[in-house]
């Protein structure tokens, strides 16, 4: 990543919750962000209007080729030292054989194969050294998964994980610093609201982490301290 002032950092999926937080946390820092929101972006918006030219706001639905294309065609004179995917949904604690085949594809969709679609279209803005990256978690750790519950939402994850071990794979010669970033359980709506950290708590400390992996290519599963995570 680039060690003059002027980073500059495009965030898929930051309309709340951890990405709102996240564009607010790197603008504080100095950063120059792109933020993407679904429609409208509300706070995010308003946060846009507050930041002094610092964070800036682009639609984008990430579930659509087309969109991710078109964004792609908007930002292609920006060089990115950072490109970071947030975007995730969860339908709700329900036993695999209860899902109903359209939310299977819904969250897979939206949770792995978007993503991957995202850094596939966009990784041409990343400057040599920069980064990419995808908000995990540490419920897509095969190893680590000895509770119930949350069967669709875990399997989403792991199949994001391995998705980007494939993609790690693919361009293992790009010289780019490659991180899946588990967050920790947080109060959003993806978290619930009696989880125990506060995004203002945890997204500090995960941009401590994207800034200290900066320059150091290869594909790296951390948490929010910057230690590896079981796959």
């Amino acid at each position: 990543m680039s060690t003059t002032p002027d980073r500059r950092a495009l965030v898929i999926g930051a309309s709340k919750g951890l990405g709102l937080v996240l564009v607010g946390e790197l603008a504080r820092r100095g950063w120059h962000v792109i933020a993407t929101a679904r429609q409208g972006g509300g706070e995010l918006r308003a946060h846009a209007d507050a930041s002094n030219g610092r964070l800036t706001v682009e639609s984008l639905e990430m579930n659509s080729p087309e969109q991710l294309a078109a964004l792609r065609e908007r930002l292609a004179d920006h060089r990115l030292d950072l490109l970071f995917v947030n975007a995730a949904i969860d339908r709700g604690d329900l036993p695999i054989t209860e899902v109903p085949t359209d939310m299977f594809t819904e969250v897979m969709i939206t949770n792995a194969l978007s993503p991957l679609r995202a850094l596939e279209t966009l990784r041409p803005l990343v400057v040599p050294g920069g980064t990419v990256a995808v908000m995990s978690s540490e419920q897509g750790s095969i190893s680590q998964n000895t509770e119930d519950g949350y069967e669709l939402y875990k399997a989403s994850k792991a199949a994001l994980n391995q998705l980007m071990r494939s993609y790690a794979t693919r361009h293992a010669d790009d010289g780019h610093t490659k991180l899946l970033v588990d967050p920790g359980h947080n109060r959003t709506g993806l978290g619930g609201f009696d989880a125990p950290l506060a995004p203002e708590e945890s997204v500090p400390a995960v941009v401590d982490v994207l800034e200290a992996q900066a320059g150091a290519p290869g594909l790296r599963f951390l948490d929010r301290h910057g230690e590896p995570v079981p796959w």
